[in-house]
């Protein structure tokens, strides 16, 4: 039989699909990001009705989140391994899990404390070979649907074909559900001036032929607007948005200067406009890993010049970022940052840098705070943490005492926080005196 007939003998509808491989107490990959299969997505929040505790795993939820429901509860029970804004309030009410875990090492757990019933996935036409990619979201959803043992694909027309070590072929999925609708976009927050300064202070610390890591949202897009009079920058990095794209299309990146992945851009998701997507598609300048290689800190660290830019929710005097959490309140995950941390900070002439604005509420909270709240995540640890920018410049922290982190997280304070911040620095003998 050629690949052609048994491409055709799996397509269904996504019930009927659903209702063939899913069973009560199963665990289920759901693909995430802007990757995520709306279509098998919705079918199985109509479903839920009929299965009990089944857990459905994922990674960012962007689409509609139906499937975590409260009302579902005892039906479908959502594992977040990291947490999306239609996610966030289940996660918080004790009705949906979190999972805090490193994006490289996701792909691990498939082996031992999440082995998989069924991947849920979302991949791109087949090609002439019977090969699907799995187009703008192959991060971690590639290594569940080779470990899972029933592997459900909702076909989009509308996927681009990304290429890198992102096929999957028609062979090795269970059911086909053939759809043709428009990807999940996100579309860009505004940056202010504020966003802006700190992406003065960032890109000063970037060196022509850097290669960069940059996640998405108004601190890497104000980075990335800085970045014009650059030259030769590449790109190794989990995600990347339409601000990457633009550097591309105006010479800034050219991947030129890198030493691993040479003329690349390497990513492993991409979320952003249908313009974005279009510019993937079955371009040879972009390849799409999974998330183990891309955010591996030892592949990281095999770029020269690497710069991380994470952002974080507070920083406490003695180094510690807190990016997951508010207080007992889960926000986001641990994603990629220690990762890239890790390995921008092991490369030649590398840096990672933690960029945040200096408070919230107009200056009336403070994000540098003399203690971490009760309860929030320290996600990079005092003994990782290198630069820290916020809008009134940077502190250089690593390999420096905690006196002199206090004191130089101080000076990049919002001024109305700086005098509280040094009072509590003195009476805990971070520093003493008139120093």
């Amino acid at each position: 039989m050629s690949w052609h007939e048994a491409y055709k003998a799996k397509v269904t509808d996504a019930r009927s699909a659903l209702e063939r491989t899913i069973s009560s107490g199963d665990r289920v990959m759901l693909n995430a990001n802007c990757g995520q299969p709306q279509t098998l997505a919705e079918a199985l929040a109509e479903l839920a009705p009929d299965l009990r505790d089944v857990e459905v795993v994922q990674l960012l939820a962007l689409g509609k989140a139906d499937y975590a429901r409260s009302d579902l509860a005892g039906h479908l029970r959502l594992n977040a391994l990291f947490i999306g804004p239609g996610v966030r309030e289940a996660v918080n009410a004790g009705a949906a899990d979190y999972t805090p875990v490193f994006l490289s090492e996701i792909p691990a757990l498939f082996d031992d404390a999440l082995p998989l019933d069924c991947a849920l996935v979302q991949v791109s036409l087949p090609d002439e070979h019977g090969f699907c990619s799995f187009g703008v979201s192959v991060d971690i959803i590639k290594p569940a649907a080779e470990r899972a043992k029933t592997v459900l694909a909702e076909v989009n027309a509308q996927m681009p074909r990304t290429l890198g070590d992102c096929f999957i072929h028609v062979s090795k999925l269970t059911y086909v559900v053939e759809v043709d609708r428009p990807l999940i976009e996100l579309p860009r927050e505004p940056f202010t001036p504020v966003h802006e300064r700190i992406g003065k202070h960032v890109a000063e610390l970037i060196e022509d032929g850097s290669t960069l890591q940059l996640g998405i949202g108004a601190i890497p897009d104000a980075v990335l607007s800085q970045l014009k009079d650059k030259r030769h920058l590449g790109i190794h990095t989990e995600m990347f948005a339409d601000g990457v794209m633009e550097l591309f299309e105006a010479g800034v990146v050219t991947n030129e200067k890198k030493t691993l992945h040479r003329g690349k851009i390497v990513s492993s998701f991409v979320m952003g406009s249908r313009r974005l997507y279009d510019f993937i598609d079955n371009n040879p300048v972009v390849e799409m890993h999974p998330s183990h290689y891309v955010n591996d800190p030892f592949v990281v660290a095999q770029n020269d010049n690497m710069v991380s830019v994470n952002s974080a929710i507070s920083i406490d005097l003695t180094g510690q970022v807190n990016a997951d959490s508010m207080g007992t309140r889960f926000f986001s995950g641990i994603g990629g940052q220690v990762d890239f941390v890790r390995g921008a900070r092991r490369a030649k002439n590398g840096k990672a840098i933690i960029a945040l604005p200096s408070s919230a509420k107009g200056g009336e909270v403070s994000r540098i705070v003399p203690v971490l709240a009760p309860g929030a995540g320290v996600v990079t640890s005092r003994g990782d943490v290198d630069f820290v920018a916020t809008e009134y410049g940077v502190a250089r922290l690593h390999g420096r005492s905690i006196r002199e982190r206090a004191r130089a997280l101080v000076n990049i304070a919002h001024p109305k926080a700086r005098d509280e911040l040094e009072r509590f620095a003195r009476e805990n003998n971070y520093w003493k005196g008139r120093e």
